[in-house]
């Protein structure tokens, strides 16, 4: 076999490098699953529309606990290897360069997390249900996939198990039936999605509608939670006004809310989707900055997506600062005193970590969460409040429903700034020692309420 003709079983990110793969894009999928609570069983079929971007005349997918049975391409019986997380399939015939082929999966097991330096991910059981979350590489736990952040696409999952359980998908339920004690769900995620970000969600749930401007919200949560959800839930829409003034418009038709009946040690993110555990709500909103968190996620790392993991502080230094302007908008802390105290705990924290390039055992390290709030609130003291808005609306749309780059990023800075902006860049993300903040001006307007005056 032409060596040429092979496509990598890596997809190259040097965070993740057996993770993803190469030689093609996924342009859609489609899962139809029927799964057995009792036995922790999972059967499916998935179906993924692929467009080869070399010669193929073999590639790969990865899937991790589950066993394939059968593997068409284009309806031909395809031969296939599994070896290590990588399901090596060889077509009948090379793929063209350019060509898009439909690879049919039939396969099967009992699901269960993946373990990696980050914990355990992917496939969860639950006491009662099942919790699927994947970040950043246990997608593969319960579908065949290209599980790397930079390949985007439109999904449908048809899913189907016992008709007393609740199932939540990613995208819009489009039908919903029981049959023979079965109850059939299926839900369709058009806008491209990575691998990571694709969920499912079990379990014995009560669901509450929540008005919200333009796009579909719902929260689920066991019964006995109740009083506790709809009061730490209830200002989500102005939430979503807050963050569609500053971010620019919702990227998504929908955004559901799960609040599990067991205790999480974080809440997770996915596409139009975020999950908390029961230790997340108690009815006096304690959680609040979490909230907001999850939700900045749908602009920052689900519509604008990552083409590596590299650039992590994309997602969690935008969605950190997204905490502290909530903050300031509901009328608490400015976002200026938040950074101010929290560049105060950072600077006591060992100054060995390059926010922009973490490496993979820190990328989810508290400071890359914090530091990248603070490098976004030095560059919004200096551009001021209608530029930095401004050029945060840019960002959301040139790169909505696509992935970006740190480099891109600055870039798109620098189109905007009166100088130079790399050595801003440079000290904030690229060197371990903490730059000290700009002064704050002593009187702002308010961002999120312009009539109103703050004092810092």
């Amino acid at each position: 076999m032409d060596p040429a003709a092979i496509g990598a079983d890596t997809a190259g990110d040097a965070y993740l490098p057996a993770s993803g793969n190469g030689g093609y894009r996924t342009v859609s999928s489609e899962l139809s699953l029927k799964y057995r609570i009792a036995r922790n069983r999972l059967d499916g079929v998935a179906v993924l529309r692929l467009q080869a971007t070399q010669r193929l005349a073999r590639f790969s997918l990865d899937l991790v606990g589950l066993a394939a049975s059968r593997v068409r391409v284009d309806g031909r019986k395809a031969e296939f290897r599994h070896s290590r997380g990588k399901l090596k399939i060889t077509p009948s015939q090379p793929i063209a360069p350019g060509s898009i082929v439909d690879v049919e999966v039939v396969y099967g097991g009992a699901p269960k997390p993946r373990r990696s330096r980050w914990g355990s991910i992917g496939w969860e059981e639950l006491d009662d249900g099942v919790l699927v979350a994947s970040q950043p590489s246990g997608a593969p736990t319960w579908f065949p996939c290209n599980d790397h952040p930079s390949d985007k696409a439109s999904h449908r999952l048809r899913f189907e198990t016992d008709a007393a359980y609740t199932v939540i998908g990613n995208g819009e339920l489009v039908e919903h039936r029981v049959a023979a004690g079965q109850g059939i769900w299926v839900f369709e995620q058009l806008e491209p999605t990575a691998s990571y970000l694709l969920t499912v969600q079990i379990g014995r749930y009560a669901r509450r509608a929540l008005s919200f401007d333009g796009a579909q919200c719902e929260v689920f949560f066991p019964r006995e939670l109740e009083r506790q959800v709809r009061a730490d839930f209830g200002r989500l829409p102005q939430m979503l006004a807050a963050f569609e003034e500053r971010f620019g418009p919702y990227p998504f038709g929908q955004y559901s809310v799960v609040v599990t009946p067991d205790e999480l040690e974080i809440p997770l993110e996915a596409q139009g989707l975020a999950v908390f555990g029961a230790n997340h709500v108690d009815g006096r909103g304690g959680e609040e900055r979490l909230i907001a968190h999850e939700l900045a996620h749908q602009w920052f790392g689900n519509s604008v997506g990552l083409a590596r993991w590299q650039d992590i502080w994309l997602n969690e230094g935008f969605c950190c600062y997204a905490e502290w302007l909530w903050s300031e908008a509901s009328g608490r802390e400015s976002a200026d005193e938040l950074a101010r105290r929290h560049h105060a705990l950072v600077a006591q924290s060992p100054a060995d970590l390059l926010i922009g390039d973490p490496g993979p055992v820190h990328m989810f390290d508290d400071r890359v969460y914090k530091r990248g709030a603070l490098t976004l609130h030095a560059l919004r003291l200096e551009m001021g409040d209608a530029g930095f808005f401004e050029l945060l609306r840019t960002w959301t749309d040139e790169h909505r429903h696509a992935t970006a780059t740190t480099s891109e990023f600055i870039e798109l800075v620098a189109s905007r700034a009166d100088g130079a902006v790399g050595e801003f860049f440079e000290a904030w993300l690229f060197h371990p020692v903490l730059p000290a903040l700009p002064a704050a001006p002593s009187v702002a307007t308010d961002p999120l309420n312009p009539g109103r005056r703050r004092r810092h």
